[in-house]
């Protein structure tokens, strides 16, 4: 598992965004997104899979993962937008194919909307994208970022244990559960962490929620079965707000498809990768 590393960087106006491409220079490009409070790590066995064939593009938004963290970063859904803007910019990629996951699912969809990032297509799976959005922890824990602050380091680690647990129907590995909280679990990424919930706001996808039905390019929607996180029933709202968008519900997945099913989410992206004109 400490075999996944980002091992590019880029200067972005919220922080140093870690950054990785895999697969062959000559192939289609695809981008793939995290969500909160996790980090391209979940994309780990789809990426290697997808890279046998595409140029694969992961990265860790700014105050996640490898990425920077600091006091004061703006780590908002608007500002990871920017970034993500930035980053096609920098990646010099005109039309990727996009892979979104949680938060990931709304930078990608303000990037589009709102910065005319243009995508070759753009799979959703289990995105934060429809109000109204965020746990009862999730609200709980924005309403007293101080206080969670302080908590002693261990109190925190467990915390941040098992609320990423929660996200999974099938439970995950103790190795993979280690490499999902490592990130957070240092005094700069306590802070980080709280710093992520306190910034979260349902403003930014009420800013391009009645934007969705002027979407054009190809879109299909995946959804875990057992999502907890954000209810099933959310995939099919979703789905017939977009213009064409095809849905998949994938059985026996929670929130974090990607280490839930990944073999039925990969069959699933691949199907929809290879009819992308």
């Amino acid at each position: 598992m400490t075999d996944w590393q980002l091992n590019e960087s880029f200067r972005s106006t919220s922080g140093t965004v870690r950054w990785d491409r895999q697969g062959p220079e000559n192939g289609k490009p695809v981008v793939l997104l995290h969500g909160t409070p996790f980090s391209s790590f979940v994309w780990r066995e789809i990426a290697q899979a997808l890279a046998q064939q595409y140029q694969v593009f992961v990265w860790d938004m700014p105050g996640y993962g490898s990425s920077e963290k600091r006091r004061g970063q703006d780590v908002s859904l608007a500002a990871q937008g920017e970034v993500f803007t930035q980053l096609l910019e920098h990646w010099q990629l005109s039309d990727p194919a996009v892979i979104a996951h949680d938060f990931g699912g709304a930078v990608a969809l303000r990037a589009h909307l709102l910065h005319k990032a243009a995508y070759r297509g753009l799979a959703l799976v289990d995105p934060v994208a429809l109000a109204p959005w965020g746990s009862p922890f999730f609200r709980l824990v924005g309403r007293n970022t101080e206080t969670f602050e302080q908590l002693p380091l261990s109190l925190h680690r467990a915390l941040v244990r098992e609320y990423v647990s929660s996200a999974s129907f099938q439970g995950l590995r103790s190795d993979v559960s280690e490499q999902l909280i490592a990130p957070w679990s240092d005094e700069d990424g306590q802070a980080a962490f709280y710093r992520q919930i306190a910034q979260a706001d349902q403003r930014y996808t009420d800013d391009i929620q009645e934007l969705y039905p002027q979407i054009s390019l190809p879109v299909m929607v995946c959804w875990g079965a057992e999502d907890t996180w954000i209810p099933v029933a959310k995939s099919h709202e979703l789905a017939s707000v977009i213009p064409g968008a095809r849905l998949t519900v994938i059985p026996d997945a929670g929130h974090l498809v990607p280490l839930d099913a990944p073999a039925a989410l990969l069959s699933a992206l691949l199907t929809f990768l290879h009819a992308l004109p």
